[in-house]
């Protein structure tokens, strides 16, 4: 079947190989092809592509495609993978032991298998975990070409949104001061850096702040990190009138921290503000909230008003990226 495919010499194949992986870009079903001294690796959005690679559209081999979950279930499950971290989410604890038995029966790479055991709770966004089979709960979780290691039982992460943190990585220049009020172990501070920012992080959880620190040391970003442990309300006050980029994170509670945001956002700073609302109205509130704080002392533009995914029956959760100009 045709597919886009990054050529490269056969010498950096592997190393290629190894960065595409990383980004989560080459697709199980597949060959990688060598022809004539090249290597052709192929992908599964070309426009994801690191630059500097060149792509091809070719002719590639179907790869037979190993047990899945679902092949062994008959029914395809709802899971996520963190790193060889498995996680699913199931009321019925028949249905998911089945489903945790079929993904260690299937050739998928992992070690442990949880059931969410309650939702999101407190200050520091984590949640309680069946551990179905295994024992750990700590792995190494890798993003586009970025490598996070993480306690899923100790700080809250969703892979989910790693197509949004991506997007918003995507528009970091290299001479900007970002700033992440809701840090976390990094999956927005950490891709900022390495487009060349200067990026601060606040988090009330310590261990959140412990592992975005040692994830600066994995990702080779160290120094142009900082790393800020508690409420960003109270620790960030050197920090007022300095960011180029402010990331809110923190879907329903975040317009509480509106002041301190327009207090650290310097004179043309953009703001991805994450929301959950009703789908009648999932923009409103939030623009509005921004607009009440930060007027007139800032014109407000709103440049993106995206649905990143839905969060509940009839409730949606969205980013307005939105341009303070002093």
């Amino acid at each position: 079947m045709k597919a886009p495919c990054v050529r490269v010499e056969r010498e950096r194949g592997e190393a290629t190989r190894r960065e595409l992986a990383e980004s989560d870009l080459i697709p199980d079903d597949l060959e990688i092809e060598v022809e004539d001294g090249w290597l052709y690796v192929p992908v599964s959005d070309a426009d994801a592509v690191p630059d500097g690679f060149e792509v091809v559209e070719r002719d590639v081999p179907t790869r037979q495609t190993p047990d899945t979950p679902a092949d062994i279930l008959g029914f395809d499950p709802s899971y996520e993978r963190l790193g060889d971290i498995v996680l699913i989410d199931e009321d019925d604890s028949a249905r998911a032991r089945k489903i945790a038995d079929a993904i260690v029966a299937s050739e998928l790479p992992v070690k442990t298998v949880l059931n969410r055991a309650s939702k999101v709770k407190g200050q520091t966004r984590v949640r309680d975990w069946d551990v179905l089979v295994g024992e750990q709960t700590e792995t190494v979780h890798r993003e586009y070409g970025c490598v996070f290691s993480l306690d899923v039982a100790r700080v809250y992460f969703s892979p989910r949104l790693a197509t949004e943190r991506h997007r918003v990585a995507e528009q970091v220049a290299a001479d900007e001061r970002a700033f992440d009020m809701f840090a976390g172990v990094g999956p927005f501070v950490i891709p900022f850096a390495k487009r060349g920012a200067q990026v601060v992080g606040t988090d009330v959880n310590d261990v959140a702040i412990d592992y975005l620190r040692e994830n600066a040391r994995r990702n080779g970003v160290e120094d142009r990190i900082t790393a800020i442990s508690g409420d960003v309300r109270e620790t960030t006050s050197e920090y007022e009138n300095w960011a180029d980029r402010l990331v809110m994170n923190l879907p329903h509670s975040a317009g509480e921290f509106l002041d301190t945001a327009v207090a650290l956002a310097g004179d043309d700073c953009v703001v991805h503000y994450y929301d959950i609302q009703h789908e009648d109205d999932p923009f409103g509130p939030g623009e509005n909230a921004i607009r009440a704080v930060a007027e007139p002392e800032y014109d407000v533009s709103v440049e993106t008003r995206r649905e990143v995914r839905s969060y509940a029956p009839h409730e949606l959760n969205v980013c307005l990226d939105v341009r303070l100009t002093r």
